[in-house]
């Protein structure tokens, strides 16, 4: 125990009038407490109290010492009232970083659902492909695919993301549908450039598994934009499941191949480690959890 502590254990027993009650409220025992005031007493060469068996009174110096340690007391009680306000309070700034088309995805819901649910929150949303160092750079949450292993931060899981095959009705009604992946072959294929082997896409059928070659006139490393191409009709996309749910409930989008399973990659809700989350990161951390599960029961139910 450091002398700020005996300071502080000096203070409580004047308060409370005895070393019975001081020792309870420090959860301490009585032992201990009058060895911590004795060990005060020795590091400054005073004597600071008269002890009987029936009360306590300070001596000159314990009464010159007595108000500097209230304060001290107080002081430390104001510290933990602060940090127990900012562990509650709903304002100020978030900071979120995300994979760049999740980002774009669920950024509406940000800035008006959540934004009307808590006015007095900044929302301070990063999009990057990138590691980023939550720590280092003082991100309070994010969103990843993969997780490092590091003992610093918490990874809680969202969802296992499928990419599923879809196509507009304008190009189905044009060049037809799909019934197998092998006829992919025959058709204007948005490939994903981010990835290696962006001319095969895979698929699973019970325990087959089926390299399909694909071909098309537009590939990017960016979903939003390859969503932007399916639904302007100009091919057929395997998109991340998260960003369909509005176009294949209102028909923008028709979900094809639905037999056939396709990759699935898990995503995680990743913070750094603390005892206690503080609240307004709490909330939106929950948030993200709904967006993902109401995604997924809108998918359910297609």
């Amino acid at each position: 125990m450091s002398e700020l502590d005996d300071l502080a254990a000096f203070a409580v027993l004047m308060d409370a009038g005895s070393f019975t009650q001081a020792a309870g409220q420090l959860g301490w025992s009585k032992g201990q407490l009058s060895k911590r005031i004795s060990q005060l007493e020795s590091n400054h060469g005073v004597k600071l109290l008269h002890r009987t068996t029936r009360r306590l009174s300070l001596t000159a110096a314990g009464a010159m010492l007595l108000p500097q340690a209230q304060a001290l007391v107080r002081q430390m009680d104001g510290a933990r009232q602060a940090l127990a306000m900012l562990k509650d309070d709903l304002s100020g700034p978030v900071r979120l970083t995300v994979p760049v088309s999740l980002g774009e995805t669920f950024f509406e819901g940000l800035l008006l659902e959540f934004a009307e649910t808590h006015p007095q929150m900044q929302v301070e949303l990063e999009l990057s492909n990138s590691y980023r160092d939550l720590l280092g750079e003082g991100f309070d949450l994010a969103i990843r695919t993969e997780v490092q292993s590091d003992a610093r931060l918490v990874a809680r899981p969202l969802l296992a993301m499928q990419e599923l095959t879809c196509a507009s009705p304008a190009y189905l009604e044009r060049f037809g549908e799909p019934k197998t992946p092998m006829a992919l072959s025959e058709h204007r294929c948005l490939l994903n450039s981010h990835y290696g082997g962006r001319e095969e896409w895979l698929y699973h059928q019970q325990h087959e598994l089926l390299r399909v070659p694909v071909s098309g006139t537009f590939a990017s490393n960016h979903y939003s934009l390859l969503k932007k191409a399916a639904l302007l009709g100009v091919g057929i996309a395997r998109l991340p499941s998260y960003m369909l749910a509005a176009e294949l409930s209102n028909g923008q989008l028709h979900w094809l191949l639905r037999d056939f399973q396709t990759r699935s990659t898990p995503l995680f809700l990743v913070h750094p480690y603390q005892s206690a989350m503080p609240k307004k990161v709490q909330v939106l951390a929950d948030y993200l959890r709904r967006w993902f599960q109401r995604g997924s029961t809108a998918l359910g139910q297609l």
